[in-house]
């Protein structure tokens, strides 16, 4: 038996200990991002908290994620921008894990 929640009540699902696990933009972009999958594959999916706290964690930034998980580093570090650094570090990761985006981070999904 499933029922249909909205955002708010995805918000609400997580308990005082997990409420901090992601920002507000990035339970946002999570919630989306599995509404989105429940329409392009027709799944249902069960709401588990703590399995998205242990599927999902959030960074402030792509360079910040791989350097964390991976043995990352920069090419040409010294001639790139900002920008251009971080849209490196996304690629590396978007070619090793599912990413989601959102304006103050990301979510990426562990392994």
């Amino acid at each position: 038996m499933y029922k249909k929640i909205n955002f708010s009540q995805f918000c609400d699902s997580f308990s005082e200990d997990r409420k901090n696990q992601f920002s507000y933009n990035g339970k946002k972009a999570l919630f989306e991002y599995l509404e989105q999958y429940e329409e392009e594959t027709g799944a249902e999916i069960e709401l588990d908290i703590i399995a998205l706290c242990c599927e999902y964690a959030e960074h402030e930034t792509a360079i910040e994620c791989a350097n964390n998980y991976f043995d990352f580093a920069l090419s040409d570090v010294d001639i790139l921008t900002a920008e251009e650094a971080e849209e490196e570090a996304l690629e590396y990761l978007r070619n090793r894990t599912q990413v989601i985006e959102f304006e103050g981070g990301i979510i990426i999904q562990e392994f």
